[in-house]
Order: C-alpha cells, then structure tokens, then sequence
C-alpha cells in the first residue's frame, strides 16, 4: 500500500465508481475513469480520490485536472506512477509516452489497452490471452 492508502468498504467504492463512470462529461474523460475504476490500486487512495473527485450538481465527478498536480506526490511506484500518467495522457494532461505501457504489468497493461480502444469507439477487438 501506497503512502495516504485507505481501502474503502467494497460496496462503496463501487457506489463511488459507478457514479464516476456515470457523471464522466465526455468519451475521453470515461475512457479514463474506467480505467483507474478496473486498476482500482490508485483511486482507492484517499489523496487521489481527494484531488481527483468533485462534487457537482449530478454528484461526484472526475475533475483530472485537479489530479495532474499531484501525481508525483502521492508515493506511487513506477508502474502506479506509469498507468496514472497514461491515463491522464486520455484526457489530454501530461506528455506521457505510449512507450511507458513497457512498465506496466500483465494487470494493469490490458486496462489501458481496452481504454485505447475506448478512446477508439472500437467495441469488436477482444484483448486477452492468444492463444
């Protein structure tokens, strides 16, 4: 666990991330929710969900603005640190290379390869284990 790390009650993150998901205002913004809901790691810290969530008049919102200042203090390791700046990268924050995905384990590397295709509107290419 990552410096600042709470684990919340599995019912409410999935509360929390379902209304993320749902209030995300574009396919771009959506794309990355989904993809720190499906790594979970990195929203269940509490000083990313504090920099991260505000509340508007449909309930908490993704505001990744507020997220792109603090990603390099919240003690993430490498590949925490890689995957978050990818996603930020979705939404047009940051200038993370497509060549960071090298740092990202089997977990985590076929979330952002289902948030490209996502970005894509590309719902008919399977990612997973070839056979």
């Amino acid at each position: 666990m990552t410096t600042g790390e709470t684990m919340m009650p599995d019912a409410g993150f999935r509360e929390l991330c379902e209304q993320l998901v749902r209030t995300a205002t574009s396919p771009l913004d959506r794309a990355a929710v989904q993809a720190l809901v499906e790594e979970r790691t990195i929203l269940e810290v509490a000083a990313v969900r504090h920099a991260l969530i505000v509340d508007s008049e449909h309930g908490p919102t993704a505001h990744f603005e507020g997220l792109s200042g603090w990603q390099h203090t919240l003690g993430f390791d490498e590949e925490q640190r890689s995957f978050l700046g990818l996603v930020l990268s979705m939404v047009g924050i940051g200038l993370t290379t497509v060549a960071s995905v090298q740092d990202l384990d089997e977990r985590r590397l076929p979330i952002i390869l289902r948030a490209i295709l996502r970005l894509a509107g590309n719902d008919t290419i399977a990612v997973g284990t070839r056979m």
